[in-house]
């Protein structure tokens, strides 16, 4: 029997407003001493009353939108009830059956496929407290989170692989950061997911019982815990021509890489939910929604497409620009820059005309001196591109000094590490330190030939077929030159030279 893997993702974005969902305690708490960003409000005390943040309830709804969900006009809160020690007044303040985005969807693209997946709601709610245990068996509660504003976002059950879930997960973390709604660092407990599971026959439209994946705290362990539940479910299917009976919660164990049961699933009917009455329903106007839909900023796709299309990048260069959206606008400033310095060596061409007339060189030297050059000496120095220790208009000079030809590139190296060091001018670390290239063709062809007459030894080795001494040749050209002559053209004189 052919089975289809069917997956449904349940999310919690944790957005970083400046206070909670539903009082002013501040909302950065997981940075505080444990019971320090509290209030009688987010522990639940009676007689007090929750107000709604207004910038959490601004941002679900540019969220939604962003997702291609609708706005209804009408939304509400609502009582979640259930009772766990981590959450102080035995409900949870979420919304039922009136959230503030419906019908949405979201596109990943997988093996170059596109693949659509739907969005069935966004809603928003409080989050609950954190348990913490110690070695001893002692547990203990952290009320610092109690409260914090969460949206959840669930979608449809249209993934069919749990590579698609993670990478569904890792747009979906994008999108927030560009939204500038949250940090969504999973490993931080800002973005959360919930899994749920379920197999069917190829072809089939039927639901089968699910599975909900708990504790899955990064991507690795979303893929790995959605696989290892399809290899069991498979196996029950494979047994007994049926699914398995039970439709329950499992939790993910890291150290064992395997789900373990935890309680049945519970269904909506169980929590109880009724309107909370303390809150007023929202009334959204369809012109502030309008409003808010053009402060929808470019997203991670769109991004994806422009730098193929206008810059010229290849399909994976893009997409690791527009994974940091830092270097994603660190990358256009020094286009920007790129285009302003070579107009000024061609002044009868425009920028774009210049930019169109040699994308595919232009895009594959930035690719290299961005992606690879200077991300590699800011990792070595412990460095990051938003510190600007390197500005886009130096970076941008240093890419046109490589695509003249005015320097080498194992000499444009060393001037970015001096430029990392103590920032400056390329071209003034280029004349201090005597960096330029050799413009004196005649005087290459003579130090090449100077190395091969002065190194028989090294000669006999080469024609008799040790290939590997090329590069002694090489370096000792270099070294004379001062590391100013082309390697590429160092190699072509001196395999001429070797050949006579």
């Amino acid at each position: 029997m052919k089975l289809e893997t069917v997956i449904g993702l349940e999310i919690h974005v944790q957005l970083k407003t400046k206070s909670k969902m539903f009082c002013s305690c501040s909302n950065a708490g997981e940075n505080a001493e444990p019971n320090t960003a509290i209030c009688p409000i987010c522990l639940g005390h009676p007689g007090t009353l929750p107000l709604p943040n207004k910038q959490a309830i601004a941002w679900a709804v540019l969220t939604a939108l962003a997702l291609h969900c609708e706005i209804p006009r009408h939304s509400k809160f609502d009582r979640k009830h259930y009772f766990y020690p981590d959450l102080p007044k035995a409900y949870q303040i979420s919304q039922y059956d009136e959230p503030i985005g419906v019908k949405g969807s979201m596109t990943v693209v997988m093996g170059g496929e596109r693949r659509t997946v739907r969005i069935h709601r966004l809603h928003l709610e409080e989050d609950a407290a954190k348990l913490l245990h110690n070695n001893k068996g002692e547990s203990f509660v952290d009320f610092n989170r109690a409260g914090t504003p969460l949206l959840e976002i669930v979608t449809e059950a249209d993934i069919r692989s749990p590579e698609e879930a993670g990478e569904f997960l890792r747009e979906l973390r994008l999108i927030m950061r560009y939204l500038g709604v949250s940090d969504a660092d999973m490993e931080k407990g800002h973005l959360r997911c919930d899994a749920n599971v379920s197999l069917r026959p190829e072809g089939s439209d039927e639901f089968f019982p699910k599975t909900e994946v708990k504790n899955l705290n990064s991507f690795k362990a979303v893929e790995r815990a959605l696989a290892y539940e399809v290899k069991r479910q498979r196996a029950v299917w494979e047994e007994t021509g049926r699914a398995p009976e039970e439709q329950g919660t499992r939790g993910w164990d890291e150290d064992s890489a395997k789900t373990v049961s935890q309680r049945d699933k519970e269904e909506s009917s169980d929590y109880r939910y009724f309107p909370d009455p303390d809150i007023p329903e929202l009334n959204f106007d369809a012109a502030w929604v309008a409003r808010t839909r053009r402060e929808i900023p470019e997203l991670p796709g769109e991004v994806r497409e422009r730098f193929v299309n206008e810059y010229g990048f290849n399909p994976v260069d893009a997409k690791t620009f527009a994974a940091d959206l830092t270097l994603a606008r660190y990358a256009e400033e020094v286009i920007s820059e790129l285009k302003v310095w070579l107009t000024s060596r061609d002044p009868e061409a425009s920028a774009d005309e210049i930019w169109e007339r040699d994308k595919k060189k232009l895009s594959k030297l930035l690719a290299s001196w961005l992606l690879s050059k200077l991300l590699g000496v800011l990792r070595a120095a412990g460095a990051s591109i938003s510190e600007e220790s390197i500005t886009p208009e130096n970076m941008a000079e240093l890419i046109t000094m490589v695509y003249e030809a005015r320097v080498n590139a194992s000499n444009a190296q060393r001037i970015l590490e001096e430029m990392l060091a103590r920032g400056g001018d390329p071209s003034d670390i280029l004349r201090e330190k005597d960096l330029g290239a050799m413009e004196d063709d005649g005087s290459l062809v003579q130090i090449v030939a100077g190395v091969v007459n002065s190194n028989p030894k090294q000669v006999r080795e080469y024609t008799s077929g040790k290939a590997a001494v090329f590069q002694y040749f090489v370096g000792q050209v270099m070294a004379k030159t001062r590391g100013k002559a082309d390697p590429v053209a160092v190699s072509k004189l001196l395999k001429k030279a070797l050949a006579k």
